[in-house]
């Protein structure tokens, strides 16, 4: 008689999982495609003055909560896709990007643009899942090399990695850290 036995689950504590960290960005590996055939999940930690740049994906669904902090966000097909900032952009019906608070999430379907940024002086911390794993856990190992290999953004290099892995580039990713004195205020 064969014993059939399902598999375990995961329990990450808080403070745990694989992180990798850069002055553009702290990522956190919470669930990785070696555990969930769904979805990745992430921590992630957005320091004042990172801009991911607007971007769709063919492909991939990402989810998106804040847990602490305010981020600049967009989830929308505006009605002009401009290449510098996407924070004037507008949908047919309206729409504009908004400030996320605690405890907002932000759903992005396959083809739909979006962005974050954190135009504050205090870094924000979210909850990040991307569908289906494990491509996003490469796209970050990848994009961390990049970004930590020099003080500038080497935009060809992070385009280039983009196309790989299923990301339309829209507006440049950027980093500029925001004085205390020239962060926006809470809208």
């Amino acid at each position: 008689m064969t014993l059939i036995t399902a598999p375990d689950g995961l329990v990450v504590p808080p403070g745990e999982g694989r992180t990798l960290a850069t002055a553009a960005q702290q990522v956190t590996f919470k669930v990785t495609g070696e555990h969930s055939r769904a979805a990745s999940s992430f921590e992630v930690l957005v320091p004042p003055g990172f801009d991911v740049g607007a971007h769709l994906h063919t492909r991939s669904e990402e989810l998106f909560y804040v847990l602490e902090g305010e981020l600049d966000v967009l989830a929308f097909e505006p009605r002009v896709r401009t290449r510098d900032n996407w924070r004037e952009w507008e949908s047919a019906t309206g729409r504009r990007s908004v400030r996320a608070r605690p405890g907002t999430i932000i759903v992005v379907p396959p083809g739909c643009p979006h962005a974050f940024a954190n135009a504050t002086s205090e870094p924000v911390r979210m909850f990040f899942q991307a569908s289906p794993p494990p491509d996003h856990e490469r796209y970050f190992e990848e994009l961390f090399e990049i970004l930590n290999s020099g003080p500038q953004v080497d935009h060809e290099a992070v385009a280039e990695l983009r196309k790989r892995y299923d990301i339309e580039q829209l507006t440049p990713l950027t980093m500029h850290p925001v004085p205390a004195s020239d962060a926006a205020p809470g809208a």
